[in-house]
């Protein structure tokens, strides 16, 4: 069964309500996070008591989430977990706090609660790494930093009980960089088993294609985002391109998921409406192109979607959309449900 998705957020249905009732209805499935500043200016003890409470919420929101979605149709059963669980994880002030005995027993029966549920109820997950997690840098020190970043979301998923295998989850990242995809395969022996079952490789808009990625497929399967691809090489790469065949193989029998986004509403006061298909050529005469790179709140141009719809049949689909889980009901009630 194909899968749809949404990212790391809780959306409530009515957001027309008061910014503070949302607040107070989101709050609770939501994760939480605080400063560097904020931790080193505090006392000890009030340092460590905050940050306690931040995981405990963030570990507790997860459970709710996964409850949300775990009532969900099925096909929408995919979520991608917040990066920020665990704040400040892999900065070396502050790591000393987790290892902890108290922060250690609630990792563990936390994370333990995360994975059971969505096993369970069989939920897809994934991480999606920041923009600082960048293997491929020829500076050393964000080499070392990147190395952490990435075996934080590896302690997690052993946490949850994943990482076992080839692909039980996915942890994502852009290959980005000076020095790319060879550096990439440089670094790729000092990162733990774990880290090497879960690890994807993105394309993204700006330097490294889908091209830059399949060169990376023997290590790890290739994550096709069509939304960059579109705004790095110009047009929207054909479903049945022969890349796209190199994608999916690179997953090794796994379902391959790939990342869905549009470019912002705001494009339809300009004249670009949601039925035709969007060019670049034609908006470059309108916005710059970094206008772009940012994501719609909801999936507002029809052309874009049913182009996106011809790779349903081999890819699960995780919208990266500002109003989260909302856009993606949206989504699947108006071509999904409506047409079964």
């Amino acid at each position: 069964m194909p899968r749809l998705g949404f990212a790391c957020m809780y959306r409530h249905p009515d957001q027309r309500l008061p910014a503070k009732a949302l607040d107070a209805i989101e709050r609770p499935f939501n994760p939480r996070t605080t400063t560097l500043r904020w931790l080193s200016s505090a006392a000890p003890e009030a340092a460590r008591a905050k940050l306690l409470e931040l995981v405990q919420h963030n570990l507790d929101a997860q459970v709710r989430l996964l409850a949300y979605v775990s009532e969900l149709p099925p096909m929408l059963r995919m979520l991608r977990l917040s990066s920020d669980l665990l704040p400040l994880y892999s900065h070396p002030s502050v790591a000393p706090l987790y290892r902890d005995p108290a922060f250690q027993a609630l990792m563990a029966t936390g994370f333990a609660a995360i994975g059971s549920l969505a096993r369970d109820q069989d939920i897809r997950l994934s991480f999606h790494p920041g923009q600082y997690c960048v293997l491929g840098s020829d500076r050393a020190e964000v080499v070392e930093n990147s190395l952490a970043e990435f075996e934080y979301h590896a302690d997690m998923i052993r946490l949850m009980g994943y990482g076992l295998r080839f692909q039980d989850l996915k942890c994502n990242v852009h290959i980005a960089g000076r020095l790319g995809a060879e550096g990439v395969r440089q670094v790729w022996p000092r990162l733990s088993q774990v880290a090497r079952n879960v690890i994807t490789f993105e394309n993204d808009e700006k330097t490294y294609g889908v091209d830059d990625c399949l060169s990376l497929a023997d290590l790890a399967p290739v994550v096709l985002d069509i939304h960059h691809c579109w705004i790095h090489e110009g047009d929207y790469i054909d479903p049945h391109d022969p890349r796209v065949a190199q994608v999916i193989d690179s997953w090794r029998g796994v379902r391959p998921t790939m990342h869905y986004s549009q470019p912002p509403e705001s494009l339809q006061a300009l004249g670009f409406d949601a039925d035709s298909k969007l060019t670049i050529p034609a908006l470059l005469e309108r916005v710059n192109k970094r206008d772009l790179y940012q994501h719609s709140a909801q999936m507002w141009n029809d052309w874009t979607n049913r182009y996106a719809l011809a790779f349903l049949d081999r890819f699960d689909i995780m919208f990266e959309a500002k109003d989260k889980n909302l856009a993606t009901l949206d989504f699947y009630r108006r071509y999904i449900e409506s047409h079964p």
